[in-house]
């Protein structure tokens, strides 16, 4: 399903991004914390009126916390990521743009099970070696990926240790605008940071992220914080800092959190299934403008405007047409197109969707079969053990990859370790060749790649549109 977005943040000609940023925090002269707030003049001077913040991060702080890690990054590697790029020189730079290089950084999370489950954001830990957990008691831990999930930016860690501190997980839904929020994390690397601020809105829908009804807060938000957790007045966890909106790469006072309730859904399928399913609509869809409301026939600018569908897939084959207004799923209201993708992705490939839409002014149930979204990837991390010489874990390319040709063969990288990972390859890049010779299958690959005497063997790969060859030393 796609949407297309008319918040007035979007077009670049704003010059400001939705921004990725491994968060954390840290109390500033421009923060929000409640000592800057004016106290109602019948209870000024009254400190009791004030939340207790402190409470919340000696209680729970503990479960919070620090990840580093050690691995690749594109070379087009946004600063505001809060890691450090080793940069190549210039001519290599250039032949390896759209590709890796090796990078360090840090990052949040939280403990949610005592057995070592860590939550924490998918940016931070993606393409890394090795992810190290250390604790504010100085413990440290080396991580396994259990999982990613890429559309949500949610990660699932597991260190080997036991009866760990654990934080309280809450409801967002519980949470409205205007109440206190408390973040913790690691801004530029000072760990367990505290800041706090108010909840500004929820249920944000930010450009290229459908799946997540964000919830935007005033608190302070920097590099090295994202995958920390956000606490309300509570002492619960509601959400997971993720993103700021910036025009200079660092806080501005707008950062948005992925609802933990979001996440937990992830976190349940990546442990038990090692992947995320969604269904899929295959619709197209786009804002209600009141004008609009009224050319089709509503009473308010509510619900999901169908402004294409697609052939052959689920709602063109269930008879849904461009023009049709989703009011609700499965009796759940659609009050804003943004919603959509969210309560479709929540529902299992397979399973009947009944919609309601309004076409012509007039309400209609139609019954949808979902199928599964076609842009998914394996997201499950096989054990630390090396996969062959060159530490590479491939299965055959699906014919929906995203940017592999037709007949072009090859295989679809699951896991990168040791020379590849050091090589920049990562998981979801497509071998298409080993030294020169085009690879159809695995067993092919493997018998190409598994000559002894060979010091390096070059790969090409495919990213996307992107083709390059890439020596991977061996020696």
């Amino acid at each position: 399903m796609s949407h297309r977005s008319r918040q007035p943040f979007i077009p670049a000609a704003l010059g400001a991004a939705v921004t990725a940023a491994c968060l954390g925090f840290g109390v500033t002269a421009h923060g929000t914390a409640g000592a800057n707030v004016a106290a109602p003049p019948e209870s000024a001077g009254n400190a009791a009126t004030l939340p207790d913040f402190a409470a919340i991060v000696r209680q729970y702080g503990p479960a919070v916390v620090n990840i580093s890690v050690s691995g690749t990054s594109p070379i087009s590697l946004r600063e505001e990521s809060g890691r450090v790029p080793a940069l190549p020189s210039a001519p290599s730079r250039e032949l390896s743009r759209g590709f890796d290089i090796p990078v360090q950084g840090t990052g949040s999370g939280f403990i949610v099970g005592e057995d070592g489950i860590v939550i924490t954001n998918a940016h931070v830990v993606e393409g890394a070696r090795q992810v190290t957990v250390k604790l504010t008691d100085k413990r440290q831990y080396k991580a396994q990926i259990i999982g990613i999930d890429r559309p949500t930016d949610i990660a699932v860690l597991k260190v080997d240790a036991s009866h760990l501190p654990t934080v309280k997980l809450g409801n967002p839904a519980e949470t409205g605008a205007g109440e206190w929020v408390v973040a913790i994390g690691s801004p530029f690397g000072f760990e367990n940071s505290v800041t706090a601020g108010i909840v500004s809105a929820k249920s944000r829908t930010l450009p290229a992220e459908g799946y997540v009804p964000f919830i935007q807060t005033d608190v302070a938000v920097n590099p090295g914080n994202s995958g920390g957790p956000l606490f309300n007045l509570k002492g619960e966890v509601i959400g997971i800092n993720s993103q700021i909106y910036s025009q200079t790469g660092g806080y501005q006072g707008v950062s948005f959190a992925v609802p933990i309730d979001v996440a937990l859904k992830v976190e349940r399928q990546l442990l038990s299934e090692g992947r995320v399913t969604r269904g899929h609509l295959g619709v197209g869809i786009q804002e209600l403008s009141q004008p609009l409301a009224e050319s089709f026939g509503l009473d308010k600018p509510a619900g999901a405007l169908v402004d294409s569908v697609a052939a052959g897939g689920p709602a063109a084959s269930a008879g849904i047409q461009a023009g049709d207004v989703i009011v609700r799923v499965n009796g759940n209201e659609v009050s804003d197109y943004g919603q959509l993708p969210a309560l479709v992705a929540d529902l299992k490939p397979g399973s009947n969707a009944r919609l309601t839409v309004i076409r012509a002014g007039a309400a209609k149930d139609i019954e949808v079969k979902l199928d599964a979204v076609d842009d998914q990837q394996p997201t499950r991390y096989p054990g630390d053990a090396a996969e062959g010489r060159l530490g590479l874990a491939v299965q055959p390319v699906e014919r929906t990859q995203p940017g592999h040709r037709a007949g072009s063969g090859g295989v679809l990288v699951l896991r990168a370790t040791g020379p590849a990972a050091r090589a920049g390859i990562h998981s979801g890049d497509v071998i298409l060749a080993v030294n020169g010779q085009p690879v159809a299958d695995p067993a092919q690959f493997r018998s190409l790649t598994g000559e002894p005497a060979k010091r390096s063997v070059a790969l090409l790969i495919q990213r996307g549109d992107t083709r390059i060859y890439v020596p991977v030393d061996l020696s």
